[in-house]
């Protein structure tokens, strides 16, 4: 029997870490690693069609398991290919190893044929990025890379030339075990009785809250009815905090909705609980602000704070509110709720209701219905980008729901291989892909991917022909839009061509049973639903900058001899504008 190579010791170490499949692509350097992985038989070598596509689905695969996904590239391209979805499982914490094979050992630093240098290429993308030079420091660079991107919640890319992989292994006692179970992560007493003081002495205090508070929400809901104090969202935030929430008042931010930014405004203290959001535009000037966060460097680098406290939401909470002694009136509570109300319905849902039947299809109604049929425990992955919209405001989250998208690094494109690592890490479950036109085809190859595997993913595309948040962007800035609008494409027969059951949706009136039809069948479904491409996002506060900026795209557009398509913009977002 031969002896055990570094590629087998690495899937062997993978193994005993839960590691169930590698997301990749084939490639001469990478052979070692897929023959082992070919020849233990119980991981699976999971073929994407780009590399890029495979950084996502295991990022999204991580997220939703909260345990370390593996995906791999062979050097030169196929490492390059890595960067973009590294970047976003990166930014968006998802634990991560990356092997990154390399060009044969002794041919590095001789420009051969596909050289790069990994160590510099992920190095911003990942908390640790090192090569293996010999079998016995592999196995410890192996060991290091996976308790890092565990211990980080980060990516962590481990480099393996070709030929090292194929050497034989050596015994390896610095593959021990690795810790899987994150700390508690408690803030220091002192921290807690000053964050006490504060909130005491404050008469309007309200919460916004990100990701950080998954696992916290009953924590949070306690606070904020000592408080009586409105709860906001970012992004990042919706599914752990929106549900169950008496005292949800909506999200900030670009794609905001609601009173958050009234409640931001009217606030005489913000509360920032797990948010690391980076908008400092949307948060309030002359402020009392504090932040309480389990990443100490996250904490000040967004706003001025009164007091920084590190320390995870739950524990914080829970030492915090035996300290809360103040009676308090629900008065701005009370206020913030009914703004909510009255912004939640004379503009979100103004968009759902009365418009089964008119052409262009609203994207806003596609999504409520989609909302409306989508199992109690779907997972929803996002495309950047409008679709971002469309979830933030018409997704309903319950606790069991799984909103998936590049918050932090906002690239195009990830929906869909986001649903791959969805579907094939949670077999038996309803996943979601709403896909932009143009994040779809940028990666449309992953329609491939998703039909060779039999994967069972209802994609959704909102089809406008348009880039529409970039055509927003340039709105804004005074910009006539240009270079936003693209050629229709019919991708329900794209997908038909890939083997993938698809209808093309026109008529209003069929959206329902199209989504109806396409959930309730197994295996990849893509449903195109052409919809209205001058349905555009207003946010919750406009800027006297910004409506400056759409009265002189206006008149740029006019002067170009747009003049109907101005009227139609103008239409069409008439119903956008917060009252």
């Amino acid at each position: 029997m031969a002896s055990p190579t570094v590629a087998d010791q690495l899937i062997a170490h993978l193994k005993s870490l839960g590691v169930q499949r590698v997301y990749g692509l084939v490639g001469d350097s990478l052979n070692p690693v897929t023959d082992a992985i070919r020849r233990d038989g119980q991981i699976e070598f999971f073929a994407v069609h780009n590399e890029e596509a495979a950084a996502f689905a295991a990022a999204a695969e991580s997220r939703l398991t909260g345990r370390l996904a593996v995906c791999a590239a062979s050097c030169g391209p196929g490492n390059t290919h890595l960067v973009q979805g590294l970047y976003d499982a990166h930014r968006t914490g998802a634990k991560v190893l990356a092997i990154a094979s390399h060009i044969p050992s002794p041919q590095i630093g001789t420009h051969y044929f596909q050289a790069t240098h990994p160590e510099h290429l992920f190095a911003e993308c990942s908390c640790y990025a090192e090569m293996a030079n010999a079998p016995g420091q592999a196995a410890r660079v192996l060991h290091i890379a996976t308790q890092t991107a565990i211990a980080r919640n980060g990516v962590a890319v481990l480099i393996l030339p070709g030929d090292v992989a194929e050497q034989d292994a050596v015994d390896a006692p610095a593959l021990g075990h690795v810790s899987q179970r994150p700390p508690i992560h408690v803030p220091q007493p002192e921290a807690v009785a000053d964050l006490a003081q504060l909130l005491e002495r404050a008469d309007k205090p309200m919460l916004f809250v990100g990701a950080g508070v998954r696992g916290a929400h009953d924590q949070v809901m306690a606070l904020a009815g000592a408080l009586k104090a409105p709860v906001g969202h970012a992004l990042g935030g919706k599914e752990w905090i929106q549900y169950d929430n008496p005292f949800d008042v909506g999200m900030s931010g670009l794609l905001g909705y609601g009173a958050c930014a009234e409640a931001m405004g009217e606030a005489d203290l913000l509360l920032l609980l797990g948010t690391d959001f980076p908008y400092d535009q949307f948060l309030p000037e002359g402020t009392t602000i504090v932040q309480v966060d389990r990443y100490g460097e996250r904490l000040g680098r967004r706003a001025r704070l009164a007091l920084a406290v590190e320390g995870d939401v739950a524990p914080t909470i829970d030492a915090l509110l035996p300290q809360l002694h103040r009676r308090r009136t629900s008065d701005f509570l009370d206020a913030m709720l009914e703004a909510h109300h009255t912004a939640l319905t004379t503009v979100v849902e103004a968009y759902t209701h009365g418009v089964e039947t008119l052409v262009p299809i609203h994207p806003e109604y596609v999504a409520s219905v989609l909302d409306d049929l989508a199992a109690d425990d779907a997972v929803f992955t996002v495309d950047t980008g409008m679709c971002n919209v469309w979830a933030a405001r018409y997704l309903t989250p319950n606790g069991r729901r799984r909103l998936l998208g590049s918050w932090h690094h906002g690239t195009m494109a990830n929906a869909l291989p986001h649903a791959i690592g969805a579907a094939a890490s949670q077999p038996g479950r309803q996943v979601i892909s709403m896909s932009g036109d143009g994040g779809l085809s940028m990666l449309m190859g992953e329609l491939l991917t998703i039909a060779e595997h039999r994967l069972d993913v209802t994609v959704v595309v909102f089809d406008n022909s348009a880039l529409g948040m970039v055509k927003l962007e340039m709105l804004v800035d005074g910009m006539p839009d240009h270079g936003t609008d693209r050629t229709p494409v019919d991708y329900a027969a794209v997908a038909a061509a890939c083997g993938i059951p698809s209808v093309r949706v026109t008529d209003p009136t069929r959206v329902r049973k199209a989504l109806q039809e396409a959930l309730a069948t197994a295996g990849p479904v893509l449903v195109d639903v052409v919809t209205d491409p001058n349905a555009l996002s207003i946010p919750p506060e406009i800027t006297l900058e910004q409506v400056t900026g759409f009265a002189a795209a206006a008149t740029r557009t006019v002067l170009d001899g747009g003049v109907g398509k101005m009227i139609d913009l103008a239409r069409a977002n008439l119903r956008n504008i917060p009252r």
